[in-house]
């Protein structure tokens, strides 16, 4: 299997970025590092991190990407601002923005290596609606990319009983009517990408996906959306979430597809969902033995 490096964390950057709610609850405040986003030698300290990482790695045939940063996210989580015009107006150019901070990542990497694509995804933890303010840096091995959860609230991310089904009806703009929620629904969507390649003649890519075991049309949701990916001649990789803390993958299991559409299940059991995913992956070709010898030993 291939490995694209992603950096979740560094300087001036904890994990408990992406829990800031629990801060205060079930961490302590102390461990929300969030100062990246504020701190001119953080980012320059990112630029170092990526420097040595890629002059380790450009020569390992196994790694195939560096994913600059997991979901940057300064513009909601120290801003408390969730649309994509309003914090570009204000923030275009300031150490909160991303489009000023990432190139210089690419630079130091480019440096040491010339070769290795590079992964960047946008602002607002990389939304496929916050991808048209992504400014390319024009360095011919980037590939730009997006998460897609959407519908999160409505549907990917639904809690158990979780009542919202696909395909069906939902109110997906919130206007208070309801609308499509199917394929035509997910093609549109994402044609936002369609759009930005268009504009910027780069490749895009979707390196997380995905959806909560148990809500209602998993599998069809799934078929849907990876046959547009496909359609598009995007790469996709699907979030998984098996972290080696089982602790933690004990209670937390809701993108575990292998456990199946029953809340309550915590092993490996065969599902319409588990169907549709290995499906899409038997149409991958390209490994790394396709590419290395194997060893005389």
């Amino acid at each position: 299997m291939f490995a694209v490096i992603t950096f979740r964390t560094g300087p001036g950057r904890s994990d408990f970025t992406f829990y800031s709610e629990g801060a205060g609850d079930w961490f302590d405040e102390a461990l929300l590092i969030e100062w990246v986003w504020e701190e001119q030698d953080a980012q320059d300290g990112w630029g170092e991190m990526w420097r040595y990482t890629a002059e380790r790695y450009r020569d390992n045939p196994i790694v195939v990407g560096y994913d600059l940063m997991c979901e940057p996210n300064s513009a909601g989580e120290l801003l408390d601002i969730w649309e994509p015009d309003e914090f570009y107006s204000a923030y275009a150019g300031d150490l909160y923005d991303w489009n000023q901070f990432y190139p210089r990542i690419t630079n130091a990497i480019r440096q040491v290596d010339a070769e290795t694509p590079i992964l960047v995804g946008g602002m607002g933890w990389s939304a496929v609606r916050w991808l048209p303010y992504l400014e390319p840096t024009g360095d011919p091995r980037t590939v730009y990319m997006v998460h897609q959860y959407e519908p999160q609230t409505e549907y990917t991310h639904q809690e158990p009983p979780a009542e919202n089904a696909y395909p069906g009806t939902l109110d997906l703009d919130w206007d208070g009517e309801p609308d499509s929620f199917d394929q035509g629904w997910l093609d549109e969507y994402l044609s936002v990408i369609d759009e930005f390649q268009g504009e910027h003649n780069v490749p895009v890519a979707v390196n997380e996906f995905g959806l909560a075991r148990w809500v209602p049309g998993a599998a069809d949701f799934m078929d849907d959306q990876m046959a547009l990916f496909e359609q598009r001649g995007m790469n996709h990789a699907l979030w998984v979430w098996d972290p080696v803390w089982e602790p933690w993958t004990e209670e937390v299991n809701a993108f575990r597809f292998r456990y199946g559409p029953d809340p309550g299940n915590d092993s490996d059991v065969e599902s319409d969902l588990q169907d549709v995913i290995l499906k899409y992956w038997a149409r991958n070709t390209a490994r790394p033995s396709s590419f290395t010898k194997p060893s005389a030993d």
